[in-house]
């Protein structure tokens, strides 16, 4: 087999390893063995994260949403409910919003559906 010199393509395989490990602390961020194992590592983390970021928003929405929804004499359970049974199409995360944003609009919603 013919003899194969891979100089420039390692080269820029490990230039863009360092690079992505870039602010790394310590022998992390200039060491390629190191600086692959945390790139590796951090792409997996980041990949898992984004989707778990989606379950921590769709939490927060539904505990602010308590909260709002509380002080008309309603529990979240009570207002998934209604919702469902009116056939009303609003996600937990626009109904958040309208609670922390428009509070005057959030009521007059909450008075209509109770009613």
């Amino acid at each position: 087999m013919p003899r194969v010199k891979r100089g420039s393509v390692r080269t820029q395989k490990r230039k863009k390893v360092i690079k992505a490990a870039k602010g790394y602390t310590g022998r992390r961020k200039n060491v390629y063995r190191l600086a692959q194992e945390a790139t590796t590592k951090a792409g997996a983390y980041a990949y898992r994260d984004r989707r778990n970021k989606k379950r921590v928003m769709r939490r927060l929405w539904q505990t602010q949403l308590n909260n709002a929804v509380r002080n008309y004499g309603l529990k979240y359970s009570e207002l998934i409910n209604i919702l469902k049974k009116k056939e009303i199409d609003l996600d937990r995360k626009v109904l958040s919003q309208m609670a922390r944003e428009y509070p005057k609009t959030f009521k007059a919603f909450i008075e209509s559906i109770k009613a």
